[in-house]
């Protein structure tokens, strides 16, 4: 099974940021590095190793791609998450901690600040004495619009 790192969030808003928390954790700003990390910044959103590879244009394999996320999520600087049976998707780590919520229908994947769902938390907590987290697998079920057409006559 594969288990997120649980390093604080070390978020950053631009590339010298990001550089700067490469070399204080000791790690250096390799062209592939470099690469990744001005990828994530300019997706904005969750985005797949293999779209990250694709676009930077063979400047650097998907192999290294994926060492480098590995390396700064270690570090905190980055985040995964699996929404289905496809590729994780990549983020650059927040402030706020998100969780994901995904369609089963339509596929759409919203992101939801962690803390709205510490009632959903509690309530598994008192049913089965488990500390749920939805930062590394989101709940999945259905979006207001595919949940309305359900319900529709």
């Amino acid at each position: 099974m594969t288990v997120a790192p649980r390093r604080p969030p070390l978020a950053v808003s631009d590339l010298d940021e990001a550089a700067d928390a490469v070399r204080a954790a000791g790690g250096r700003l390799t062209t592939a590095r470099r690469a990744v990390l001005e990828a994530l910044l300019a997706a904005g959103r969750p985005v797949s190793a293999e779209q990250i590879a694709d676009g930077l244009a063979g400047r650097a394999p998907l192999v290294s791609v994926y060492r480098n996320l590995d390396w700064l999520e270690e570090l905190g600087l980055v985040r995964h998450i699996h929404v289905g049976h496809g590729a994780g998707l990549y983020r650059l780590a927040a402030e706020a901690e998100f969780e994901y919520l995904v369609c089963e229908r339509c596929g759409a994947m919203s992101a939801v600040d962690a803390r709205a769902l510490d009632r959903a938390r509690a309530e598994i907590f008192k049913a089965a004495g488990y500390e749920a987290r939805f930062d590394h697998f989101p709940v999945h079920g259905l979006c207001a619009g595919c949940a309305g057409l359900s319900a529709a006559p």
